[in-house]
Formats: structure tokens, C-alpha cells, sequence
């Protein structure tokens, strides 16, 4: 096999002993799967599907210059990606991995190495913008290939119409039941300075490309696939109907608006017995004489009389025959529906639908309501999980880039990485208000839940069943709280000291002096009772005991 451009990381070879198998692996990056057939055999179809994507990423960028698209991917990135100049935009957790100290506080320096060098910080916005527009990202691993284990030296963006993800499926007839095994699959990436627009086909028409090794390539998919699973699409493909049927009704709406606003006269002459020739004549010196159209030169602030043009969307001048009426002046009305706008307005709202945004944010006369979770609409919740969905497929980003940089320092292996990446989260800033008013409302109506229950705990419930069914606690979450509460217990922030103590640290009485507790009480102060015994029996009998 030939080499590829850029470095790979090696792997642990395929075991020839790994249970046999007729179906290539599927994935959601939109790779082109090619049959291998020797070293100079390799055939692209460039021209079919390759050039089709690389327009459809095109439309995408067209779409989103649409006011009504742009607006909506704004709403989008702006939940998605949160400034906060006293927090950075996204961090990772650690809590779930099971790693000794050292290691989690080497992954956490190298994931804020990965961050630097991306600039995210500052550049997160256009980044998440550029990745939800096409519907893909990539960036080139750059590294010093005479020192690898100083890791990676610059991410650097590809634009999605130059490049494109090629699989080779390599396979062999088994003997006994003459099925094709798939013996080897071999991932690259193809570049074209050019782009994949209108080249041909590569080992057919001459080289139009060059092959990138996996490895020095990060590519971050949407995670959406067309109906045949070969072509990557981009959130905003189940809008470009609706745009184009809304972009055709504002024109068309616009268009009638022009035509039928303006009042029209109509001039029957009356042309008497002339012939049609010379009636025709007459009509038009009519006309001539008649029009006094005033025309305002915007330019200069004239006003001039321009007598040489005519429109259908002024007046008419029609002849009238010997024996009818004679010469007659009337008006046409203008279009009485013009205001009527609800058509156009029904496919915002379906345009704003197939965006996932709710169209309540288009309203911006309605303001923003700070209210109760009764006032948050179940589009705001439908939509801050849709944010959520679109942060976890991102942070493929960061993930792979991890693991680049993690392999390469030699901090962790391949086969560890595997075990890794399935512990790793990445926290975003959140700034979605309405979430924010659903949880508080959810804790506020839990804790007024369990102030009606607080009488009851001890003897008809336990508090392990209270923090389960009225709290919502995991059972996790229910041990972290138990061992917070003992740790608090001796912290002195949380429980202060007792008061100052007399000599030898006996308790002090009001003058400071010591207080004997073995001393006997006062002659006129009666002993203390013991407090009345009381049983549960007598609790339930309504009785006390003493």
C-alpha cells in the first residue's frame, strides 16, 4: 500500500482470528466506500455523489444569508456557545473517570492546550457557526514529524468542499461458503486545492487529488445521513424546500403588491366612425396630448415633465365605437387584500419548525418573560435539548484532538484511549433561561412536597424512601449527600464553637466562674424530673405515660 500524506498512529493489527463478517462498518461521517483492487486500481466516483456534496454544502452557505435563516442559526449559536469573560466556554469533567490524580490532572492541562490552540475562547462562535452550517468540520493535524511526542503543534481548518473521506474495503472469497469476508478496511481522506465541484474521476481522468492519512485529519460530523446512508447533510437540509416555497411567496406577494397598489384611469375616446387604422392614430395623438406624467430626478431635486413612457400600470386609453358613449373618464380601485400577509407568515412559522427554533423568538415586540415554568412553552424545553444533542455531536472535536495530543506525549495508549473516551465529558456554558426556571420551579415544589411530609418521617416514612420518591435522588447522589453532611459536621464554618468554656474547661456562669456539676442544687431549687416516658403504643392510643 502506498504511503499517505501526514502521520498515522499505529495500531494494533487486525487479528486474523476475529470472528469473520460480510458488512463494511457503517458510520455517520459520510465516507466513501470503495472496493480495493491492487495497488494502482483504486477508482473514485468524484463525479456522483463527492461533487454533489460539495454543492449541497454550497447551498447550505447560500441559505444561511437569508434573513430568516440567518436569525435562526444566530438563536442557535448563541445557546450553543455562551461568553463568559470570568469562565471559559467549555471545560472538561473528569468525575466519572477512573484514573489516578496525576493522569486526570495531565488530560486536564492538554485539553486546555487544545483549547488554546483553537482559540475557542474567542473564536468559538464562527466555529460552531461554520460546523452547523455545512454540517461537517475538518482540521489538519500539524506536528513535528522529527519529534512526535511533543504532540500537536497547530490544528489548522480545510474548507468541506476540498476534501472528502474515502474507505477501502478490502475483501476475500471464503472457501466454504464462497461469501465475501471483509478483510481489511482502510480509512483516508482525499484533498483537492480545487475543490470537488467539477473534477473527474480520479484514477480515470488523471490525478485531481491526494490521499491524507486518517490520522492527520479531525473531522466532526453532524451525525446526519440521506435515506441511502452515503451523503453527510447538514441541519438545515429539511429547510431548503421550505425556503425556497417561502422565498417564491414573498416575491410573488411583493410583485402583486407593486401591480394592483396604485389607482388606474380609464380613458374611453370616442373614435366615431374612423377606421381602425386611423382611429388607432387618433387615440395614440390623444395620448400624446393628453399625458403629463411629473418625474422627481431623486439625483439632482428636479421635478421634469417625461412624456416618453407609457406603463399598463397607470392608464388606460381605450376607443369607443359611434352609437355608445362618448368620451368617458372612469377609475379602476386599487387590490383590497394587500395587507393580507398570513401565507407568508404560515411558512416563517414552518421555515422556524424545520429549524428547530421557536417561532416565539421571531416575535420581537413580545419581549422576554422571566415567569413561572406554567409560562415556559414546550418549544423552549424541545429546544434547549436540541441545543444539548448539538454540544455532544460538537465535542467530537475536542474528544478527537484529545486523543491526538494524549497518544502522541505518550501520556496514554491506543487501547487505553478506547476506555477513556467513554468517561470523558465536556461542560458548556449554559445561558437558557428557561431551563434554568424549569429546575428551580421542579426544586421549589419538591421542597414544599417534603415540608408536607417532614411529620410523618420517622414513623411512617423513612428517610431513605423520602430522598428517593419526593426528592428524585439517585442512589449516588444520595451517598454524596450523606458524606457532604458529615464532612460539614466538623467543619467549623458550618458548625461554629460552643461558647467560651470557665477554667479547666468547665462551664462558665454568668460572673465567669466555674460551675461544679457534681455540686447538689440549691436548698429552694427542686431536683429536675426525668421527662415522661412515652411509647408508640400510646402515641397511636392518644395516652401519655410518666
Amino acid at each position: 500500500m502506498a504511503e499517505f500524506f501526514g502521520f498515522e498512529i499505529r495500531k494494533r493489527p487486525l487479528d486474523a482470528n476475529t470472528t469473520p463478517t460480510i458488512i463494511a462498518k457503517e458510520s455517520d461521517d459520510g465516507a466513501v466506500v470503495i472496493q480495493g483492487g491492487g495497488a494502482y486500481g483504486t477508482y473514485v466516483d468524484l463525479d456522483g455523489a463527492v461533487r454533489t456534496e460539495a454543492e449541497l454544502v454550497t447551498k447550505y452557505r447560500v441559505m444561511a444569508e437569508f434573513p430568516e435563516v440567518d436569525s435562526a442559526i444566530d438563536d442557535i449559536v448563541n445557546e450553543a456557545i455562551v461568553y463568559d469573560p470570568k469562565e471559559p466556554i467549555v471545560s472538561i469533567n473528569l468525575d466519572d473517570l477512573e484514573q489516578p490524580d496525576k493522569i486526570k490532572k495531565l488530560i486536564r492541562a492538554e485539553f486546555e492546550y487544545i483549547v488554546d490552540l483553537l482559540e475557542f475562547n474567542k473564536l468559538g462562535y464562527d466555529i460552531f457557526r461554520r460546523w452547523y452550517i455545512d454540517g461537517r468540520l475538518f482540521f489538519q493535524v500539524i506536528i513535528d514529524v522529527t519529534k512526535p511526542e511533543e504532540g500537536i503543534k497547530e490544528l489548522r481548518y480545510i474548507d468541506s468542499r476540498k476534501i472528502r473521506k474515502i474507505k477501502q474495503v478490502q475483501k476475500v472469497k471464503d472457501q466454504g461458503s464462497l461469501a465475501q469476508i471483509v478483510k481489511q478496511e482502510i480509512e483516508f481522506y482525499m484533498f483537492n486545492e480545487r475543490g470537488f465541484m467539477n473534477t473527474g474521476n480520479f484514477g480515470a481522468s488523471g490525478v485531481t487529488g491526494f490521499k491524507i492519512a486518517k490520522d492527520s485529519i479531525i473531522m466532526v460530523p453532524s451525525g446526519m445521513m440521506d435515506k441511502h446512508n452515503t451523503m453527510m447533510l447538514s441541519h438545515l437540509h429539511k429547510a431548503i424546500k421550505v425556503l425556497n416555497q417561502l422565498k417564491a411567496l414573498e416575491d410573488a406577494t411583493v410583485i402583486y403588491r407593486i401591480s394592483r397598489a396604485p389607482e388606474r384611469r380609464v380613458f374611453y375616446i370616442d373614435v366615431g366612425n374612423l377606421p381602425k387604422m386611423k382611429a388607432e392614430q387618433y387615440l395614440k395623438d390623444v395620448m400624446t396630448r393628453f399625458k403629463n406624467k411629473l418625474v422627481y430626478d431623486a439625483s439632482t431635486g428636479e421635478i421634469r415633465d417625461d412624456r416618453k413612457f407609457m406603463t399598463m400600470l397607470e392608464d388606460y386609453w381605450l376607443p369607443r365605437r359611434e352609437g355608445g358613449k362618448g368620451t368617458e373618464i372612469t377609475t379602476l380601485p386599487a387590490g383590497q387584500n394587500l395587507g393580507e400577509i398570513e401565507d407568508v407568515r404560515y411558512f416563517q412559522k414552518k421555515l422556524f419548525k424545520a429549524l428547530n427554533v421557536p417561532f416565539a423568538r421571531m416575535e420581537n415586540e413580545g419581549g422576554f418573560n422571566l415567569g413561572r415554568s406554567a409560562e415556559i412553552t414546550r418549544d423552549e424545553v424541545k429546544f434547549s435539548k436540541f441545543i444539548d444533542r448539538l454540544r455532544l455531536k460538537f465535542s467530537a472535536l475536542f474528544l478527537k484532538a484529545l486523543e491526538k495530543q494524549l497518544i502522541l506525549k505518550g501520556i496514554i495508549t491506543p487501547e487505553d484511549w478506547t476506555l477513556i473516551a467513554q468517561k470523558l465529558r465536556f461542560d458548556y456554558n449554559r445561558d437558557n433561561y428557561y431551563t434554568e426556571l424549569k429546575e428551580a420551579e421542579l426544586i421549589n415544589s419538591r421542597v414544599a412536597t417534603l415540608q408536607g411530609v417532614q411529620p410523618y418521617i420517622g414513623t411512617f416514612y423513612s428517610n431513605h424512601w423520602v430522598q428517593e420518591n419526593v426528592l428524585r435522588m439517585t442512589d449516588d447522589e444520595i451517598e454524596e449527600q450523606r458524606a457532604k453532611i458529615l464532612e460539614e459536621q466538623n467543619d467549623p464554618i458550618f458548625n461554629p464553637p460552643m461558647p467560651d468554656m470557665g477554667q479547666e474547661g468547665m462551664p462558665a456562669d454568668q460572673t465567669g466562674a466555674p460551675i461544679d456539676q457534681g455540686a447538689a442544687p440549691p436548698q429552694d431549687q427542686a431536683p429536675q424530673q426525668p421527662a415522661p416516658i412515652v411509647s408508640p403504643a400510646d402515641v397511636l392510643a392518644g395516652k401519655r405515660k410518666v
